[in-house]
């Protein structure tokens, strides 16, 4: 469950009391992870897999009430922030009021705090800072639309913007200050509890990024700084045209010749902030498809070869050992497979997919090879549990059968007729296997229908990423079924 997902009065999730009383309902229901999605800004679509930028913090977690305890805001003007409780986030809302209120605990600020001067003094988050201040200035325009001289970051350019919004910029380090300041007593806090914290790092880099910006080598762009090629995954049978992302792709020669430390120093400062990360798309390491800028549709996209095992070897030598979930769902061909098994990170195991072929389908339980692995009952990029089995229609009762079929295999009690005894069976089914770690998305604990979904893949729609979970999730009930199982399946946490 992601932070943004926590119920709570201020629009949106955030790093105060509520995530402080998911942290104590997860010890009570016996947890021992919490997997969240990238903590990043959210940037086109709302998602945090487009994000201005890939290392920040996302300003919307701020804890206004943490604010106005330091004296940053009065109760009147937290009063204001105040929004109809509601199963969504309105984003477009926060975009225009959050930041007002954010800038006004800013100017109350004491920027002599010493803390406060020595992270300015390092020059934490200034390259980020000044790309939000300019961005601003632009009202909002994506950095390769700016006129030139700050599109292509001219000396005298920057000097003269800087110079001239100094407060805007300090503003944004400040953002970034709060919201670590923030994070870190709260990953304390959880920490103190026996739980860990699985964050999530997406492959790609948005287009409209600071990273871009000020790194355009990173990736395959042109003199003018357009896109040569954009990332995306081939037609198949789910999308006869496949999925554009739209994401400029990297050029990994080049990031080799320059020992990967853009990458090194992306890792480091995630595994700062969480215990374990799952890495998306990983198949990308090995092979990764791109697809010429300006195509309409990933048809015309062609594989090529990724930075594969060495590189995942020279980060660690960097960054020592990872615990790395590696997302490896989707077609892999035997390179892939070969090189998933000499990294040797945990893959996914997903229970959506794992009914509808044939027994031989390698996510269902009985067929996993050994515990290197994390099973799933479905991911953010998945409907609920209960809204997958709801829209099963005239396959529903060859859908039991096959889910009857795997649990007697696995010596399991069988479900009854309901969609939302099959629910339980199969998270009973998650945590039962030999997976070394089972996640169930906090929807389906709560058996929320299709309306709780987080994303639908490779569509715009203003129902992505603004689920929130009922204030009144935390029940004792819940908590002990949540325990019993993890007790009973040697999971338990606390």
């Amino acid at each position: 469950m992601h932070i943004a997902t926590l119920p709570g009065k201020y629009g949106i999730g955030q790093l105060g009391e509520e995530a402080y009383a998911f942290a104590d309902f997860l010890s009570r229901a016996g947890q021992s992870y919490w997997q969240v999605l990238p903590l990043v800004p959210t940037g086109y679509g709302d998602s945090p897999y487009q994000s201005f930028c890939s290392v920040a913090g996302n300003e919307y977690f701020i804890s206004l009430d943490k604010l106005a305890a330091q004296g940053l805001l009065t109760q009147a003007e937290l009063k204001k922030c105040v929004t109809p409780l509601s199963s969504r986030i309105n984003y477009e809302e926060l975009y225009y009021t959050r930041y007002k209120v954010l800038r006004k605990a800013f100017s109350r600020f004491d920027k002599s705090d010493a803390e406060f001067t020595e992270y300015i003094k390092k020059g934490e988050y200034a390259d980020y800072a000044l790309f939000r201040a300019i961005k601003d200035s632009k009202g909002g325009k994506p950095w390769y639309e700016w006129e030139d001289s700050l599109k292509f970051r001219y000396e005298d350019a920057i000097k003269a913007f800087a110079d001239a919004h100094e407060t805007d910029i300090l503003f944004w380090q400040w953002a970034q200050f709060e919201f670590s300041r923030q994070w870190s007593a709260f990953r304390d806090y959880v920490h103190g509890k026996g739980i860990k914290i699985i964050g999530d790092v997406p492959i790609y880099i948005a287009y409209d990024s600071s990273e871009c910006w000020t790194q355009p080598s990173l990736v395959k762009l042109d003199s003018s700084r357009r896109p040569v090629a954009v990332a995306g995954c081939p037609p198949d049978a789910f999308c006869e045209t496949g999925q554009l992302w739209g994401n400029p792709v990297y050029d990994w020669e080049r990031m080799k010749e320059n020992g990967w430390s853009w990458w090194k120093a992306r890792m480091k400062k995630v595994l700062s902030l969480c215990d374990v990360v799952r890495i998306d798309h990983f198949r990308g390491f090995e092979k990764y498809y791109e697809i010429p800028y300006g195509d309409e549709t990933a048809v015309n996209g062609k594989w090529m070869p990724g930075p594969g095992t060495e590189f995942f070897r020279e980060l660690e030598r960097s960054v020592g050992k990872m615990e790395v979930i590696a997302e490896d769902l989707g077609a892999l061909d035997d390179a892939a497979r070969a090189m998933f098994a000499e990294v040797g990170y945990p893959g996914m195991k997903v229970l959506q997919f794992a009914f509808g072929s044939d027994e031989d389908n390698e996510y269902l339980p009985h067929n996993y090879k050994d515990s290197n692995c994390v099973s799933y009952t479905g991911t953010h990029d998945n409907d609920t549990l209960l809204g997958f089995i709801n829209k099963l229609g005239e396959d529903r009762e060859a859908f039991r059968s096959s889910l009857c079929d795997e649990l007697k295999k696995l010596d399991l009690p069988l479900p009854g007729e309901t969609d939302e005894e099959m629910c339980d069976s199969i998270m009973e089914m998650c945590y039962s296997s030999i997976a070394e770690c089972a996640i169930i998305p906090m929807q389906d604990w709560l058996k929320i229908g299709e309306e709780g979904r987080i994303n639908m893949p490779s569509v715009l729609s203003a129902t992505n990423w603004s689920y929130r979970i009922p204030a009144d999730y935390a029940t004792d009930e819940l908590a002990g079924r949540m325990k019993a199982l993890s007790v009973k399946y040697d999971r338990c946490g606390t």
